[in-house]
């Protein structure tokens, strides 16, 4: 029985969890499976990484981000909403 390789779309939408470390052994192994032959991923994947570390320096250095900065983020990564609940 082969194991399910996930699309592109499902891969992404586990991608949160895969990088957290909180995913279940068979799901990772098929995402690990997915993005050795989709570069086109494995680019998302590299660029969220090195996103997620930028992020975790910058919070260690006690930073904070500027209002217009934090709010072209937000307004780019389509989260408006969260922009007017937390501000």
């Amino acid at each position: 029985m082969t194991a399910h390789r996930p699309s592109c779309r499902e891969m992404l939408s586990s991608l949160s969890d895969y990088l957290d470390g909180e995913i279940e052994a068979e799901i990772c192994a098929a995402i690990e499976s997915h993005l050795a032959e989709c570069e086109n991923c494995r680019i998302v994947v590299d660029t969220l990484r090195k996103t997620i570390t930028l992020y975790r320096h910058q919070a260690e250095e006690d930073a904070v981000l500027p209002d217009e900065v934090r709010y072209r983020l937000f307004k780019r990564l389509n989260l408006e909403d969260f922009l007017k609940t937390s501000a």
